[in-house]
């Protein structure tokens, strides 16, 4: 074909069409829920550890053993993108994170539900990156961040979505009615497969994807000279978010709950102030990005977070009398969470299309998976300076992260190829 006569790639568009936005649509959906069946766990603990009989660290346990298993669905998803489409994986993943969360609502004891948790960490791993990638490549490069940013808002919703559920009808419903509540995502799958194209720009690089594949290149590629170094930059930065998020979000309910003495209901609406905060962020890092630069408005939602989680934590006495200032600061803590909205753009700005899935799966979600000690830290550390001590720690990763995102290039409106 005249390549002067060829289609024009979706991402080539000057202002996005009816595709895109069914693109976004359904990624980001996937995203809601894969977020809100990651975090219903930690909502349902306390009901969950008293009907099986499980100790704090029997349930932090399994939550790392669900995070430890992102990592691997990350890499394994990533993988799979890249060689069979972006539109494929995104189902499967999806179908992965419903039926593990679902399946955990049978459990009859610790080994179970650990069983369960995992195939629910293998889902959840590989549907940021997937989503992520598929969004990245559509979109036009200098919109790119802030409908990249748009798809994370699903991350506060499905918080949000899980402190309603945990906090309001598990009490009517019961911690297994929740589960099995949650297989409904697997219905997306329908919509994606009816409605969604694949990414013509995957399309145009699968040869490059499929020889790779056939060379088992695909992971020499990502950690050849070429590329290790960039990457493992990556895996820094994701480590650090990560680290600050799950040493904030692990036990926060049960922080309101046991040192705070907040009912259940009353946590979940203070979790749902965070999840405004977080909406916000996500929405408003897209467009500061794409104005202003990755690093320094990423480096900008990192120091907002850790002062959030600062007031709330190490300093909530000293405020404790003013419930408006200790809610702004709950409100600040889920605004700074604001920068992971930053991960989807930049990764995809930073890596070439046989690789840009594993790339970002992997950093990502090897990230994650080492927050299997996150949770475990928080309840040990809690034995001696209580949650609010281990949840504290936070605010450290967060102030690394937004120290760290200087090692990069800045990758606004880069066009990809």
């Amino acid at each position: 074909m005249d390549p002067a006569r060829a289609p024009m790639r979706l991402s080539e568009h000057e202002q996005p069409t009816a595709v895109h936005y069914r693109i976004l649509l359904l990624s980001w959906a996937g995203w809601v829920f894969d977020f809100y069946d990651l975090i219903l766990y930690s909502f349902l603990l306390i009901p969950i550890g008293r009907e099986l009989a499980l100790s704090k660290l029997e349930l932090s346990f399994v939550l790392g053993i669900s995070l430890a298993a992102t990592a691997l669905g990350g890499v394994a998803f990533g993988f799979l993108s890249d060689r069979y489409g972006r539109r494929s994986a995104l189902q499967w993943t999806i179908l992965t994170y419903s039926v593990g969360t679902f399946a955990c609502g049978l459990a009859q004891g610790f080994a179970w539900l650990l069983a369960f948790r995992v195939i629910t960490g293998l889902g959840v791993g590989g549907e940021w990156a997937t989503g992520q990638t598929y969004v990245c490549e559509t979109f036009p490069p200098e919109k790119r961040a802030r409908y990249a940013a748009f798809m994370q808002t699903g991350a506060p919703l499905g918080v949000a979505l899980a402190s309603v559920v945990g906090g309001f009808l598990a009490p009517r419903i019961g911690w297994r009615g929740c589960f099995f509540l949650s297989v409904l995502p697997a219905l997306l799958v329908v919509a994606v497969r009816r409605s969604l194209p694949e990414s013509d720009l995957w399309l145009a690089h699968r040869g490059d994807a499929l020889a790779a594949a056939r060379r088992d290149s695909a992971l020499r590629e990502l950690l050849s000279a070429r590329h290790r170094g960039l990457f493992a930059r990556c895996l820094v930065l994701a480590a650090f978010a990560m680290s600050a998020y799950w040493f904030t979000y692990s036990w926060l309910p049960g922080y309101l709950q046991e040192e705070r003495h907040f009912s259940l209901a009353r946590s979940a609406w203070w979790i749902l102030v965070t999840q405004g905060g977080g909406l916000l962020g996500y929405a408003s890092f897209g467009l500061a990005a794409d104005a202003r630069g990755r690093r320094p408005v990423y480096s900008l939602y990192g120091v907002l977070m850790a002062t959030g989680l600062l007031m709330t934590t190490v300093f909530w006495d000293s405020i404790a009398g003013q419930p408006a200032l200790l809610l702004a600061f709950m409100f600040l803590t889920g605004f700074g969470t604001g920068m992971f909205a930053g991960f989807g753009p930049l990764y995809a700005e930073l890596f070439p299309t046989s690789i840009r899935n594993a790339a970002m799966g992997s950093a990502l979600n090897l990230a994650r998976g080492v927050q299997f000690a996150a949770p475990i830290a928080v309840a040990l550390i809690a034995e001696r300076y209580g949650l609010a001590g281990g949840i504290s720690l936070a605010a450290l990763f967060a102030l690394l992260g937004a120290a760290w995102i200087w090692t990069f290039p800045e990758t606004r409106g880069r066009v990809l190829g």
